[in-house]
């Protein structure tokens, strides 16, 4: 069965002149030429490094995955004007993280209710990471979270002095800590309020890649520091991922778990009956392959879906493009009420959709967890 973490449950022409033709020196345009060469190189560098974390992180992903959600902490700190770092106090951590769940950016994240253990303990939190991915299967849940210029020595006298059992492994390399033992509720943080999430109870170091592992199962953990990006994600849940450009938070699903988490085979009866009127009179609709959605530096809020091809997309875009704007059965009131809907359009097997949230609503995390009209098989 698919575990289900408790953050889920909360409540974002130049025309009509004649001119002269000026030829340049050559030496002017190998200039102009260098230049415009080194200026693609640094964006392409910059896109890389920042913009590209999204891509990586899901290239890290375990190919089983059915659900993953992505939060790139160091794009919200710099939304929200957070200027942390490893000697930040708990209470600016969580200063930082209720700006950002007030702007909707946190329901991605299993790590905001430890913050503050995490930042005075661990050696790293929301204040430091690049970024975090958690992914879920039926073989278990993953935590994955990128720490640039990790300082592999620290972490292991950080998770030493707590009393982390080592493991027998390289400790700095892979090699899983085990924290069922650590007496989580003796360490303070300052008076801040913290509560520990099981999904860090065994962590793993990769220094060679900057990154940590965790989760709350022990031989799980071992299997994907070992397996890690040797196979590729669902190709159906990339495509829809592709289509995000450079989000804040992402939630990207495949077609069963959106049919089944998120669709509305849950709500209740007059739900169900009212949801079939309005795709009846929508008209043709296919089952998602893959679902994302995201929230933007823009503040505006993306969906994609992934079909079987691209007829289906272009089919599909009509008919959800209606359903988006009307009722929202399972929800209660209308989506207009939550959001414009701006562009949507089919590309290749892709549909994207452009939401502006109104009156500071939580689109992200309301449309991630459903009942979901526009979502449906």
């Amino acid at each position: 069965m698919l575990r289900t973490p408790q953050f889920l449950d909360r409540p974002r022409t130049w025309a009509g002149r004649t001119s002269r033709v000026v030829r340049a020196h050559p030496l002017v345009t190998v200039v102009v030429g260098v230049v415009v060469v080194t200026l693609v190189v640094l964006l392409a560098r910059a896109w890389v490094t920042r913009g590209g974390d999204l891509d990586e992180a899901l290239r890290l992903a375990p190919a089983e995955a059915t659900r993953v959600s992505f939060t790139d902490w160091e794009g919200i700190r710099e939304s929200v004007g957070a200027d942390l770092d490893a000697d930040s106090s708990p209470e600016e951590v969580h200063e930082m993280i209720d700006e950002a769940y007030t702007n909707d950016l946190t329901a991605t994240s299993v790590l905001p209710d430890a913050s503050g253990l995490l930042q005075q303990h661990f050696g790293w939190s929301p204040a430091t990471l690049d970024w975090e991915l958690y992914t879920q299967s039926t073989e278990g849940a993953l935590t994955m979270a990128h720490l640039e210029d990790m300082d592999a020595d620290h972490l292991v006298e950080q998770l030493t002095s707590m009393g982390f059992a080592a493991p027998e492994d390289d400790p700095a390399d892979g090699g899983v800590w085990d924290g069922t033992l650590v007496p989580f509720g003796s360490f303070t943080d300052s008076g801040v309020d913290s509560q520990i999430t099981p999904q860090i109870t065994y962590i793993a170091f990769l220094p060679e890649r900057d990154l940590i592992l965790a989760s709350d199962g022990r031989r799980y953990l071992s299997d994907q520091v070992e397996a890690l990006g040797e196979d590729d994600l669902h190709e159906p849940m990339t495509a829809a991922a592709d289509r995000l450009d450079d989000p804040l938070s992402a939630f990207v699903y495949d077609g069963d778990f959106t049919c089944s988490e998120i669709g509305l085979g849950g709500a209740s009866s007059a739900d169900q009956d009212q949801a079939d009127g309005l795709v009846d009179a929508a008209g043709d609709i296919n089952p998602v392959a893959g679902f994302a959605i995201a929230a933007e530096p823009s503040g505006g809020v993306r969906v994609a879906m992934s079909f079987e091809d691209h007829d289906q997309a272009r089919t599909n875009a009509d008919t959800r493009a209606k359903l988006a704007v009307g009722p929202a059965p399972g929800q209660g009131g209308t989506f207009d009420e939550r959001f414009k809907l701006g562009k949507v359009a089919a590309d290749d097997e892709v549909v994207t959709m452009q939401l502006q949230p109104k009156n500071d609503s939580a689109v992200l995390s309301d449309l991630a967890n459903g009942p979901l009209l526009f979502a449906t098989c």
